[in-house]
């Protein structure tokens, strides 16, 4: 791996800044410079002088189970490799493994293979895992088993994340369920990500989880109680709450276009996240896959349990950003908060999210139509797109 890297004549795009021309230089793993006709030396150079090439950070999926076959609960060192492997050439450079409502001990399983696990260079790196549920409604449980389903035990969830290695960062859960605030109230102050999801609960179980910390929602709209003028239940709590950020799922199956819109118009692109909520079908071609145990269908129309239910996604966040550029005409700017920063922001990553100096190297270079060109990760090209590689 070399030691230092060059990127030259990019458009260098940030949440916060007017995209400009640049340079970035880099040494083991970091942005060491950014700035116009650097004048160093490096073992490595890419020149995207003509190319029209965007330089945005690595997108950050805070929400995915699986992919190419692989998924976070199958609890094998494999399946983790391969997951983070396969993200790569959507432009995903760090992600969050997501757990499902499963047995204790499957969760258990899941959480110590996690705790073992250490990232290969040519892959996207796991920041360390969110648990989606058992602490969930019943009512909105979706594609989460609701035989597993259980209360919130704050002494189950700290041997659950002494089990993970200290890697929780997120976690779903109803507010409204018994004992859900006082989950919420502490897991808050632990510093854990608390994301109102899976959840029935009212305008007022709504405030009062944010008053105690939740400051994010689960896929906005999905399994959680819809809007209603009377009662504006989690979806208009969530969208007129300041202080939450709300995951979306941009594949125009579990929201329609305007539902994003209306989102976007709402929350602005500092309030949404774009994730994927990605299942181990994602990569593969239709067919039928398993889920926590359920057979999920995976066609034309998504990934549906025999229920009609979803079950996940098979969107990647290259699609995402597209889809929600083509819907809202936001801004470059507009997309790097929703594909990075705010999930950096959320999760606390000082070096993410951001083409600065000591950041860490991670970026995906996309063409004027938002493709994935090159991936890179930790200062390494780890994808290079098939046309790239004729080149």
């Amino acid at each position: 791996m070399a030691n230092t890297f060059l990127i030259l004549n990019g458009t260098i795009v940030n949440h916060d800044q007017v995209p400009f021309d640049g340079d970035v230089f880099i040494e083991n793993g970091r942005i060491k410079r950014v700035g116009k006709a650097l004048t160093v030396v490096a073992d490595q150079v890419i020149n995207a002088k003509g190319k029209g090439w965007l330089l945005f950070p690595g997108y950050i999926d805070m929400h995915i189970h699986g992919s190419s076959g692989n998924d976070a609960m199958d609890a094998t060192d494999d399946a983790l490799h391969n997951l983070a492997h396969s993200l790569v050439k959507e432009g995903v450079t760090s992600f969050l493994a997501t757990t499902m409502t499963q047995a204790g001990s499957a969760i258990e399983k899941a959480l110590a293979n996690i705790a073992l696990y250490e990232n290969d260079e040519n892959e996207a790196e796991l920041l360390g895992v969110h648990v989606e549920g058992p602490y969930i409604s019943s009512l909105r449980a979706g594609a989460q088993p609701i035989e597993y389903i259980k209360l919130p035990s704050i002494k189950q969830f700290n041997r659950w994340q002494e089990l993970s290695g200290e890697r929780i960062k997120q976690i779903t859960i109803a507010p409204e369920i018994e004992g859900g605030f006082e989950f919420i109230e502490e897991l808050s102050k632990q510093g854990i990500v608390v994301s109102i999801g899976h959840s029935d609960a009212t305008t007022e179980e709504v405030e009062k989880a944010v008053q105690l910390g939740a400051k994010q929602a689960t896929h906005l709209f999905n399994q959680m109680r819809p809007f209603h003028h009377r009662e504006p239940g989690v979806v208009g709590s969530v969208l007129v709450e300041d202080n939450v950020k709300v995951e979306v799922i941009v594949d125009f199956v579990h929201s329609h276009p305007k539902a994003v819109e209306l989102a976007y118009r709402s929350k602005g692109a500092s309030g949404l996240i774009l994730i994927t909520d990605a299942m181990r079908a994602k990569g593969l071609s239709y067919g039928e896959y398993d889920l926590g145990g359920q057979t999920v269908s995976v066609t034309k129309t998504g990934a549906h349990l025999s229920s009609g239910a979803l079950a996940g996604s098979v969107l990647t966040m290259e699609l995402a950003v597209k889809n929600m550029q083509t819907v809202t005409n936001c801004s470059l700017q507009e997309l790097v908060a929703m594909s990075s920063t705010n999930a950096a922001e959320q999760l606390q990553l000082a070096t993410k999210g951001c083409i600065a100096e000591g950041y860490d190297a991670d970026f995906v270079i996309l063409d004027q139509q938002l493709n994935v060109q090159k991936t890179i990760c930790r200062g390494k090209v780890v994808f290079e797109s098939p046309e790239e590689e004729k080149l």
